[in-house]
C-alpha cells in the first residue's frame, strides 16, 4: 500500500499547514493519494444538492445555491474559509415583518428540487497532503452542491492493495530524552533568561524495523453458502467482581477433575534494554502505513502490535467451499450469555441507551437453528414491515401533536435471531444509525438517510468480563479479535465474520477458565461477550507501559487571580490528591505562568518547593528537568505545601499578560520523554509571545442574521503544538474560565487534536458567580478522579463490503482507520460515517469491531473490545424500519459542526434541513404504497423533525439569537465529543412539572424514592402560572416558578412564603423536612447522577434575567428569528410535495 498521503501527516514544525487533522474532512473522508480499496461503487446520495432557486417569501431558510469550497480538514492551518454570496441573481429568502400576518404560502427550501442529487463538489490540490485529495471522478466538473456527501467513501484511487495484508514492519520506538544541559538548582526566586539549545535541533535517522511476510488473501475462502447451522449456547453469567480470567494450564488437556483454585495469572515481561534515540527527523514514510513525526510515534500502536502478532497465512483447504463443512455434534452450542437489567436512568438517556434485549425480540430462534454469524439464507428475506408493524406505522405528523411518550425512547433492536439480540453489543457503548444494513450503496442513496456509528468505547461499567490470556485469539487475515458472532466450523476451526477466512482454534483457547473445562472454545468469555477487555501479554507492547504522569499548567495573572478560580484548583486537588489514578510510579508537576513561566522544583529532599522563573519566552527552556516531575509517593508533603501556598503567593499580583503559548511548549519539553496528560486552567485570550491572538469578536453582530464568522482558528500554533503532543502520548486538557472572549475556537485545537477535553465556564467568578464555582468544584472532582487510559489507539474495523471513511471527536487520525489517543477517558464519545463500497448480495449480516488498546494507570497494558451485529437487508421499508432516529440525530450534529466550520453556518442548517425533507420525501415515494395528505412518517422517524429543528434552534446552529461566539463554539465542540445519550439532551432538552410530584411509579435506588414525572412537550403552553417546571438542558437545570404557584410548593420546597421573596440567584434548593422537599431534591440529584458533567441548577421568575434562556429551550414555539414546529412541519410537507 502506498502511503504518499502521510508524508505530512504530523508537520515538519516550519510552519507549514497540517494535511491531516483527527477529522480527515469534515463532510467524507478523502481518499489518502496512492491509496484504494479495489472497489466502486454507486454515486452518493446527497442530502443537500442545489435545486433550483425558489423565489423570495416568508421562511427561515435561505434559498441562494451556495457553493462550498473543497471540503477540507475541519479545522485548517491558514486563512480561515469565508461564507460564499449566492450567484447573481439568486436571491437570499427574507422574513416578513413581524406586524404583518404570516404568508399561508410555505416557506421556500434551499434545495426545492427532488430530482437526482449531485455529488458534492471536490477539490485536487497536489499529493502529498492527506485531506486535500479528490473523491471525484472529474475534479474538473463541480457541481454546486451546499450538502453532505454522508453515505460514501472517497473514489478509488491508485493500484488495490492485498485486502487481507496485514502492516508491515514494527514502528520503532524513539525514546526522547531532554537535550537541554541542566542547570543547578537555583535559590528560591532566582530569575533565569539565559538562552537554550534550539528546541528540537538534534537530529538522528530513524532505523528501519524488521519486516513480516506479507499475507495472501487466497489464504482465506471467499464467503458463500452459510454453513449448517449450530446449536444454541449455554449461558453464563459474570459477577461483576470477580478476578480476571487466568491462562490455562500447560501440557496436555487434565483426565482428572479441574483443578481447583483461581488460574495464575500472566506477568508481564521485563522491559527492553534497547538504548533510546535522541530526537529524530521525519523519515520517509514507509510501506506498511506506518508513520514518523517529530520524535517518537504511538510506541505501543495497532499498526506495529498487528505486524508483530501477525504471521504467516493459513491456507485454507483446496477445493472445500465453507458451506459444506459437517455440522457440529448436537452439544457444541453457542447462544448468548444474559444481561443483567441496567440501572435506572433519566428518561432521555435511557432512551439513548436503551438496551437491545429489554423489548419483545422480533424473531424467535427455533431449536437447534442457526446459532452466531451462522444464519440460513432465509434471514435475508425476514421482512422488518412483518416483524415490527409499529416501526412502519404511518404517521401524519400535522395531526399527531402529542408525540412525546411517556417514557424514553428505546433504541431500535436489530432483526436478529433471539441469540444474537441478546449478546449483541449494548447501545450504550455501540450505537448505529441503521439498525438494518442496505445490501447496496445504491439502495442507501435511495434511502437517504445517513449511516454511522456512535462509539463511547471506554464508558464506566458495571460488569466488564476481564480475561488474562498469553494468547490472544485473532484473525491472521484481518487482525479481528474472536467474538460472539465468528462461526465455529468445528471444534478446531473459525472463521472470521469480517473477512471471512478460516483460522485454526489455538490449544490454549480450548480451555474454558470459566468452567474449566477443555474442548469448548466457544464457551469461552471472548466468543460469549461483545464487550470484553484483554490484560495483553508481551507482544503487545514495544515498551514498558508508561506511569500516570500529571502536570498542571495554572494562569496566575491578574485576571486569574481575580476570578478566585486558583483557590478552588488547590483545595479540590489536595482533597482528592490520594485518588489520582495511578501506582508508585505516578508523577505529578506543576507550572504557573503570566508574562514568564514559573517552574516549580519538588525534590525530594528540599524543605520546600523552589520556584524558578523563567523569563526568556521566545526561546523557552527547562531549569532543572530532573526535578519538575516528581514521584507522587516520594514528594507528596512538598506537592501539598506548594498547593497550600500558591493562592496567597500571586493573590497581590498586577501582571495581567499572559504567555500561555510559551507555557505550553515548555510543559510539552517537559512531559515529552514519558507522555502523559497536561490540564490547562486559562482565564483570558492569550496575548504574549507565541500563540498570541486578538479579539475577533464583534458584540454586535452576535445576533446577527447572517453568517457567523471565525468559527476556525485564527491560527495554526495550537494544531501544530497538539499534533507534536499527540506524537508523543501528551494529551491536553482545556479548563476556560473566563467572563471575556478567549478565542476558544483557536484554543480548542490543543485538545482537539491531542484527544484532550475542554471545560467552559463563562463568567466565572467566585463571589458573583456561586453556580458556576460549584459546577467547576464537581466536575473537577470528576475529573481528577476519573478512571484514564494512556498511549492508547482504537481501531474500527468492519466486514469486508463496508468503509468507514470520517470520524468525529478528539483524536488525531494516525491512518486510515487508527486513531491516536494519548489519553482516553471514559466521558469520551466517537463518531464515524460509513459507505457500502462492495455489495452486500451474499451476506445476511455484517459486523463492526472497535479495539482500543491502551495503558491503564497501573501500568497494565489492556485492550477493549466491542462487537456489534446487524443484519443485512434488501428492501427500502426494511431499512426504514430499523432507523435510529437518535443516533441519526447525533450524527448528524457533528456532520453540520464541520460544515459550520469548512463552509458557513447558513450552509449546515440548510443541510439540516433538506436531511429531513430528504428521507420524509424518499419514504413517501419509495415505502408508501397508498398516498394520502398530510406529512407522512414511518413511526420509527417520527421525531426526526422535530430533532432537526432542535439543531437548528441548538446554540451551535441558531442564528438571530445573541449568542458568544465562544459559547457557540463550545457546544460544537460538546455535540462533536460527548456520548449520545449526554447529546441527546443538549439538543432535545427533557420538561417536568414537578409541583405535584408523587411516588406513583417512582423508583427506589438505595433506598431513595425517585419520583418519574412525565415528559412534557418544549411549549409554553404546557407551562402554567400554578405549577412549577424543571427543565435539564443537559448542562443547566431550570426550576420555572409560575407566578402563582400554590404556597405549599413554596414554602415545602424553596422555605418562602410567596412568589415575590423567591431569591433572585437561587441556585440550590435548601433542605428541608418535608416529603415535597425530600422528592424534588431526589429527583434532581438523581438527573445529576446519570452524567458525569454537573448541571448546575437555576430558580427562575418571570422577571429572572435568564427567563429568556430558559424560554429559548421552548423547541415548538416561534421566535423572532425561527419557525415554530407547526410551521417547520409545513415548510418540510411543501418541499416535499414539489
Amino acid at each position: 500500500m502506498s502511503t504518499a498521503g502521510f508524508n505530512s501527516q504530523n508537520g515538519t514544525g516550519t510552519g507549514q499547514a497540517y494535511a491531516n487533522g483527527p477529522s480527515q474532512n469534515p463532510v467524507g473522508l478523502q481518499q489518502l493519494p496512492g491509496v484504494s480499496y479495489g472497489m466502486t461503487h454507486q454515486p452518493t446520495y446527497n442530502p443537500m444538492q442545489a435545486k433550483a432557486p425558489a423565489p423570495p417569501g416568508p421562511g427561515l431558510y435561505p434559498t441562494a445555491a451556495y457553493q462550498p469550497g473543497p471540503p477540507v480538514s475541519s479545522y485548517q492551518s491558514g486563512p480561515a474559509h469565508t461564507s460564499y454570496p449566492p450567484p447573481p441573481g439568486q436571491p437570499f429568502l427574507t422574513r416578513p415583518a413581524m406586524g404583518t400576518p404570516p404568508s399561508h404560502t410555505p416557506p421556500q427550501s434551499a434545495s426545492p428540487n427532488h430530482g437526482p442529487r449531485m455529488p458534492l463538489p471536490q477539490a485536487t490540490p497536489p499529493p502529498p497532503a492527506v485531506s486535500s485529495s479528490s473523491y471525484y471522478s472529474n475534479p474538473q466538473q463541480q457541481p454546486i452542491a451546499p450538502s453532505w456527501q454522508y453515505n460514501t467513501a472517497p473514489a478509488p484511487m491508485g493500484p488495490p492493495p492485498s485486502l487481507s495484508a496485514p502492516p508491515c514492519g514494527p514502528l520503532v520506538n524513539h525514546t526522547n530524552p531532554s537535550s537541554s544541559s541542566t542547570v543547578p538548582p537555583p535559590p528560591t526566586l532566582t530569575a533565569y533568561s539565559s538562552p537554550q539549545p534550539a528546541y528540537g535541533s538534534h537530529s538522528a535517522t530513524q532505523p528501519p524495523g524488521p519486516r513480516m511476510p506479507p499475507t495472501s488473501h487466497l489464504g482465506y475462502t471467499q464467503p458463500g453458502a452459510a454453513p449448517p447451522p449450530l446449536n444454541p449456547m449455554l449461558s453464563h453469567t459474570y459477577q461483576p467482581s470477580r478476578p480476571a480470567y487466568g491462562p490455562p494450564p500447560t501440557g496436555p488437556p487434565p483426565l482428572g477433575p479441574p483443578p481447583a483454585g483461581p488460574s495464575p495469572a500472566m506477568t508481564s515481561t521485563p522491559p527492553s534494554t534497547a538504548p533510546p534515540l535522541a530526537n529524530v527527523t521525519p523519515p520517509p514514510p514507509k510501506a506498511d502505513g506506518t508513520l514518523a513525526g517529530n520524535g517518537p510515534q504511538s510506541p505501543n500502536n495497532f499498526n506495529s502490535i498487528d505486524n508483530k502478532m501477525a504471521g504467516l497465512p493459513q491456507p485454507g483447504l483446496p477445493g472445500r467451499h465453507l458451506g459444506h463443512y459437517p455440522s457440529l455434534p448436537p452439544g457444541y452450542q453457542n447462544t448468548a450469555a444474559p444481561q443483567k437489567p441496567t440501572s435506572p436512568m433519566h428518561p432521555t438517556m435511557q432512551a439513548a441507551t436503551q438496551p437491545y434485549s429489554q423489548t419483545t425480540q422480533p424473531y424467535q430462534q427455533p431449536h437447534g437453528g442457526p446459532g452466531p454469524a451462522q444464519l440460513s439464507p432465509s434471514l435475508a428475506a425476514l421482512s422488518l414491515q412483518s416483524s415490527s408493524p409499529e416501526a412502519l406505522r404511518v404517521v401524519n405528523l400535522l395531526q399527531e401533536r402529542n408525540l412525546l411518550p411517556q417514557g424514553p425512547i428505546p433504541a431500535p433492536i436489530p432483526c436478529l435471531p433471539q441469540d444474537l439480540q441478546k449478546i449483541n453489543c449494548n447501545p450504550e457503548v455501540f450505537r448505529c444509525t441503521l439498525t438494518s444494513i442496505p445490501q447496496t450503496q445504491s439502495l442507501l442513496n435511495k434511502a437517504k438517510m445517513p449511516m454511522g456509528l456512535l462509539l463511547h468505547p471506554f464508558k464506566d461499567l458495571s460488569q466488564l468480563p476481564v480475561v488474562t490470556s498469553s494468547t490472544i485469539v485473532r484473525c491472521r487475515s484481518c487482525r479481528t479479535y474472536i467474538n460472539p458472532f465468528v462461526s465455529f466450523l468445528d471444534q478446531r476451526r473459525w472463521k472470521c465474520n469480517l473477512c471471512y477466512r478460516v483460522n485454526d482454534v489455538p490449544e490454549e483457547f480450548m480451555y474454558n477458565p470459566v468452567s474449566r473445562s477443555y474442548g469448548e472454545p466457544h464457551k469461552r468469555p471472548e466468543v460469549q461477550n461483545a464487550t470484553i477487555e484483554f490484560i495483553a501479554p508481551s507482544e503487545y507492547m514495544l515498551r514498558p507501559p508508561q506511569p500516570a504522569v500529571y502536570l498542571f499548567l495554572l494562569d496566575v495573572s491578574h485576571n486569574a487571580v481575580e476570578t478566585g478560580y486558583l483557590t478552588v484548583f488547590c483545595q479540590s486537588l489536595l482533597d482528592n490528591i490520594n485518588a489520582l489514578p495511578g501506582d508508585s510510579r505516578t508523577k505529578v508537576g506543576f507550572i504557573t505562568f503570566d508574562s514568564t513561566i514559573h517552574f516549580y522544583n519538588l525534590q525530594e529532599g528540599l524543605s520546600q518547593p523552589q520556584m524558578l522563573i523563567v523569563s526568556d519566552i521566545e526561546d523557552i527552556f527547562l531549569p532543572t528537568p530532573d526535578s519538575l516531575l516528581v514521584n507522587l509517593n516520594e514528594c507528596k508533603e512538598l506537592v501539598q505545601d506548594l498547593l497550600r501556598s500558591l493562592p496567597s503567593l500571586f493573590e497581590k499580583t498586577m501582571e495581567t499578560q499572559s504567555a500561555l503559548g510559551s507555557a505550553l511548549q515548555a510543559a510539552f519539553k517537559l512531559l515529552s520523554p514519558t507522555g502523559g496528560r497536561m490540564s490547562v486552567f486559562q482565564t483570558q485570550l492569550p496575548n504574549l509571545g507565541v500563540g498570541a491572538l486578538q479579539s475577533r469578536e464583534d458584540p454586535n453582530q452576535r445576533s446577527s442574521a447572517k453568517d457567523i464568522q471565525h468559527l476556525s482558528p485564527a491560527t495554526d500554533f495550537y494544531k501544530k503544538l497538539a499534533l507534536d503532543c499527540s506524537g508523543q502520548q501528551v494529551a491536553v486538557d482545556l479548563f476556560l474560565l473566563s467572563s471575556q472572549y478567549c478565542d476558544l475556537a483557536s484554543l480548542g485545537c490543543i485538545s482537539r487534536y491531542s484527544a484532550g477535553s475542554v471545560y467552559y465556564y463563562p463568567s466565572y467568578h467566585h463571589q458573583h458567580n456561586p453556580a458556576q464555582v460549584e459546577r467547576f468544584q464537581k466536575e473537577l472532582k470528576r475529573y481528577i478522579t476519573r478512571k484514564i487510559g494512556f498511549e492508547a489507539v482504537m481501531r474500527i474495523r468492519c466486514t469486508k463490503g463496508l468503509s468507514i471513511h470520517t470520524f468525529h471527536g478528539n483524536f488525531f487520525v494516525r491512518s486510515t482507520d487508527l486513531l491516536s489517543l494519548p489519553n482516553v477517558n471514559p466521558d469520551a464519545g466517537f463518531a464515524v460515517q460509513m459507505s457500502i463500497e462492495e455489495n452486500l448480495d451474499d451476506t445476511q449480516v455484517v459486523s463492526f469491531q472497535a479495539a482500543l488498546l491502551y495503558t491503564s494507570s497501573k501500568g497494565e497494558r489492556r485492550i477493549r473490545v466491542h462487537t456489534l451485529c446487524l443484519p443485512v437487508v434488501n428492501s427500502l421499508s426494511d431499512i426504514f424500519a430499523g432507523a435510529d432516529v437518535q443516533a441519526m440525530a447525533g450524527l448528524l450534529a457533528c456532520m453540520a459542526v464541520d460544515r459550520s466550520v469548512t463552509a458557513s453556518l447558513s450552509d449546515a442548517r440548510d443541510a439540516l434541513t433538506n436531511a429531513a425533507i430528504d428521507s420524509l420525501s424518499s419514504y413517501r415515494q419509495s415505502v408508501l404504497t397508498i398516498q394520502q395528505p398530510g406529512l407522512l412518517a414511518p413511526a420509527c422517524l417520527r421525531f426526526f423533525p422535530l430533532y432537526v429543528l432542535a439543531l437548528l434552534k441548538q446554540k451551535a446552529y441558531r442564528t438571530g439569537t445573541s449568542t458568544r461566539l465562544d459559547e457557540r463554539v463550545f457546544a460544537m465542540c460538546q455535540l462533536k465529543y460527548q456520548p449520545l445519550a449526554y447529546a441527546m439532551l443538549m439538543i432535545h432538552p427533557a420538561l417536568y412539572r414537578v409541583d405535584d410530584l408523587t411516588d406513583e411509579g417512582a423508583l427506589n435506588i438505595n433506598e431513595r424514592t425517585i419520583p418519574q414525572p412525565r415528559v412534557l412537550q418544549l411549549s409554553v403552553e404546557k407551562l402554567s402560572r400554578e405549577g412549577a417546571f424543571l427543565m435539564d438542558t443537559g448542562t443547566v437545570l431550570y426550576l420555572w416558578i409560575g407566578r402563582n404557584c400554590h404556597p405549599n410548593f413554596l414554602t415545602q420546597v424553596l422555605g418562602v412564603p410567596s412568589y415575590a421573596t423567591v431569591p433572585e440567584n437561587l441556585y440550590l434548593l435548601p433542605e428541608l423536612d418535608t416529603a415535597e422537599s425530600q422528592r424534588i431534591r431526589a429527583f434532581i440529584g438523581w438527573l445529576r447522577d446519570q452524567r458525569p458533567f454537573f448541571p448546575t441548577l437555576h430558580v427562575i421568575r418571570d422577571e429572572s434575567q435568564l427567563k429568556a434562556s430558559f424560554m429559548q429551550n421552548m423547541i415548538e414555539d416561534r421566535t423572532e428569528s425561527a419557525l415554530s414546529y407547526y410551521e417547520f412541519l409545513l415548510h418540510l410537507q411543501q418541499q416535499i410535495s414539489k
